[in-house]
């Protein structure tokens, strides 16, 4: 593992960051840090690094200040070592630093509701140890230094050592500026030798204050007296500094004992503040190379989209996109020398490294990586001086000791298969060891130069072609890499580019095999192929947009034009219950008169009753225009089938009926969106008149010939989907029980979208490939219900 850590720079990974750790807590888990292959334990990595950047995109940083690695101090501290002051203030510093961490994530989770579980149970762990804080902060300064008021002896033997030094330098100073002593110094000043206060006497005036000689200039001119007038005050300053120190010490070992007290807790919270420096500079270094976390899987599907190498310089480095696991577990990449072949082992082996590592890995969102037990890696000259090993000697030695262990859970990245040796030789190896690895159930990468590996993917099943693409006219390569498309040999194009005479060129082309033009003339068409493709997925794209926004807007209007029919409705239901308010009204008057009459015993006449059936009638509510014109087109709704050319009222678009839902609704296509509309919304403008069925002739439907067979060749890709869709209804209403779609084999893409088309289809039994008699698969036979 070691030489493939090597081999794929993961050491130099680790560097890049290393740059991103707060403290040497940090610095040591980096350094301690190594690939995993338990799933639980990647994704749990995975999942802290993920919250982190998430609060460095909340809040822009994260507090780490002042945490220093205290574990040599609190061991020391645990056996009754003394601790420094300077090692007791980072300890408090410490404990400071972890709790106001453990604020700045409590108040995310519970203040701001942010979801950080992981890193909300790691700050949960740190213990505040707030009286031993204070307690060492009260005996020491931020520089290091005991205080004055770390104790009341200390206090006092202080004022006593202030004292002693005030009236020595006093006496000293009186010395140096008598006009009678001055000629005896060599300067007028006051200094300190062996911790006691001198001043500096020429050497022939030593005798004139008596006292202490402590020291002499490097000429033996000047002697560093100390006066006899000061040697008991300088006494007794030694005497009070020896009790400061003692007292210091004193103080000192009450506050070790203090920590050692609580020695779990601290170095329980120092293994915390290791793996949240950790988790920090994950996701600092994951937004420092733009990096997301991928999907994981243990399936060994591998979709890395953009993906790029972390340790060149991002304004050089070109996005790839690399597949492996699906279709196929081998891929073979092929192309020119300083194409980009290297880099793409080395990036997809460094970046499932750094996954397994719990690192964001550089890529596009919605990549996919695998998790691997082993990867193996044989990439660049190791050749071995010492043992006299050729460069193939080197390469086959560490194929054999991979060989050794590889299993269906391995990756596998050789760089240059087989090179070294004679290129038959070399090409047969290669091809015996890539079917040796995949029939282990291994992936594998390789790249090579033999013109045999490019048939080689192209003739095994699990096995593909890629290459790395190279512009013949700037004579420099893209760095892209072309999955289904292997690398062909550009000598004759870049020969003709710098000049060199046609004539040789064709001699040259002539002296090549049928079998390697054949292989060429394939390789152009794949590329060509690819191109067309690339193009269509463009145009696809674009119309893929156009119609969401049709989608959309189509919505938005339906939405608007729903709310207004339900202000409608509600306003018509307000006026229909006044109008019959009005109504019961009038009837009541009317009631109200003929009683009146009959009470008076006057004979009601006939015509006294029509009157009042005629007011009876004028006070009922009457249907407006619109009401009138809503009513019949409701009343056409009722009577659609399927086929029938219809209008959706709401739209205002006409579409034609699919399939009836329910009593209620029928599937309605419009253009290319498919909807389900209820029928008083339909209007109905033509219906399709059924027609006599012919079998394995022409036949009429949709008042157009249907034929028995739908050729799509030479169609894009959208377009034939929708002629699918119309030629499946059209031959279900011609009577047709089987049918076949031409669609040919090129790419497979048209293939495949036939394919999931009539998968879903709810008009289609089933769907096979026709027999080689029938077309083949460049042909599809479609049974209907």
């Amino acid at each position: 593992m070691e030489r493939v850590l090597r081999v794929l720079e993961y050491e130099k990974m680790k560097q890049q960051l290393i740059e991103h750790v707060s403290s040497s807590l940090g610095r040591r888990k980096i350094e301690q840090l190594s690939p995993s292959i338990d799933l639980e334990e990647i994704l749990v990595s995975q999942k802290e690094t993920s919250e982190g950047a998430n609060v460095l995109r909340f809040k822009g940083r994260i507090p780490f200040g002042g945490i220093f690695d205290i574990t040599s101090h609190v061991k020391r501290a645990q056996i009754g070592g003394i601790l420094s002051a300077s090692e007791l203030m980072e300890i408090a510093s410490t404990i400071y630093g972890g709790r106001q961490l453990k604020n700045f994530i409590t108040d995310l989770v519970e203040e701001e509701e942010r979801e950080l579980p992981l890193l909300y149970g790691h700050v949960q762990q740190i213990e505040p140890l707030l009286d031993l804080e204070k307690y060492i902060k009260q005996c020491i300064d931020d520089n290091g230094h005991v205080l004055d008021s770390a104790s009341q002896a200390l206090r006092t033997i202080r004022q006593q050592v202030r004292s002693f030094e005030s009236s020595v330098r006093s006496k000293l100073e009186s010395l140096t500026r008598s006009s009678n002593t001055q000629k005896m110094l060599s300067d007028s000043i006051v200094t300190i030798r062996n911790d006691r206060f001198v001043i500096p006497v020429k050497q022939e005036y030593r005798t004139a204050f008596g006292g202490i000689v402590h020291d002499q200039s490097a000429s033996g001119q000047t002697l560093f007296i100390e006066p006899q007038a000061v040697v008991t005050i300088n006494n007794q300053l030694r005497e009070a500094k020896i009790k400061e120190h003692r007292e210091i010490e004193r103080i000192l070992i009450e506050l070790s004992n203090h920590v050692a007290e609580v020695t779990s807790e601290l170095l329980a919270n120092v293994n915390v503040l290791a793996d949240l420096d950790l988790i920090v500079a994950k996701a600092n270094y994951a937004k420092a190379i733009k990096a997301t976390a991928p999907l994981i899987n243990e399936e060994g599907y591998t979709l890395l989209k953009k993906a790029r190498h972390p340790l060149i310089d991002a304004e050089e480095v070109v996005p790839i996109d690399v597949e492996l696991g699906s279709q196929f577990r081998s891929l073979i990449i092929t192309g020119p020398n300083t194409g980009g072949k290297t880099v793409t082992l080395k990036t997809v082996g460094l970046l499932t490294l750094m996954m397994q590592s719990g690192l964001h890995v550089p890529v596009e969102e919605e990549s996919s990586m695998a998790v691997y037990q082993q990867i193996f890696a044989d990439i660049g000259d190791e050749q071995s001086i010492e043992q006299s090993l050729s460069t193939f000697s080197s390469h086959m030695t560490n194929i054999v000791q991979i060989l050794d262990k590889v299993d269906f859970k391995s990756l596998v990245l050789f760089d240059e298969l087989g090179a070294g040796t004679d290129p038959t030789e070399g090409a047969a190896l290669a091809i015996s060891i890539l079917d040796d690895v995949y029939n282990r159930g291994a992936h594998v990468i390789a790249t090579t130069h033999y013109s045999e590996l490019k048939s080689y993917a192209y003739n095994r099943e699990g096995v593909m072609n890629a290459s790395v693409e190279f512009d013949v006219q700037s004579l420099k390569p893209t760095y892209r890499l072309l999955i289904g498309v292997p690398g062909r040999s550009n000598a004759f194009a870049i020969s003709r580019r710098l000049g060199l005479n046609e004539q040789i060129i064709e001699k040259a082309k002539a002296q090549i095999d049928n079998d390697s033009n054949t292989v060429e003339q394939m390789i152009i068409s794949l590329e060509e192929s690819q191109k067309i493709a690339e193009n269509e997925q463009k145009q696809a794209k674009v119309i893929r947009i156009e119609a969401e926004k049709l989608h959309r807007e189509l919505e938005d209007q339906m939405a608007q034009l729903s709310t207004e029919k339900e202000k409608m409705l509600q306003e018509a239901e307000k006026k229909a219950a006044e109008a019959v308010e009005k109504a019961k009204a009038e009837a009541e008057m009317i009631i109200s008169v003929l009683r009146d009459l009959q009470e008076q015993g006057v004979a009601v006449k006939e015509h006294e009753i029509i009157d009042a059936k005629k007011h009876l009638e004028e006070a009922a509510p009457k249907l407006t225009a619109q009401q009138k014109k809503v009513k019949k087109k409701a009343e056409k709704a009722k009577k659609v089938e399927i086929g029938d050319e219809v209008k959706v009222l709401s739209f205002g678009q006409k579409g034609s009926i699919l399939e009836q839902v329910s009593n209620e609704e029928y599937l309605v296509q419009i253009g290319i969106m498919k909807m389900k509309v209820n029928r008083s919304d339909l209007q109905l403008i033509e219906r399709t008149k059924p027609v006599e069925t012919k079998p394995l002739t022409t036949v009429r439907g949709n008042d157009s010939y249907v034929k028995p067979e739908l050729d799509l060749r030479g169609e894009r890709y959208e377009s034939a989907m929708l002629r699918v869709e119309k030629y499946i209804d059209d031959a279900l209403l011609a009577g047709y029980h089987q049918v076949s779609i031409i669609h040919g084999k090129g790419t497979g893409a048209l293939r495949k979208g036939v394919k999931e088309l009539l998968k879903r289809h709810p008009h289609v039994k089933a769907a096979r490939d026709a027999a080689m008699n029938e077309g083949g698969l460049g042909n599809t036979v479609v049974e209907l219900k």
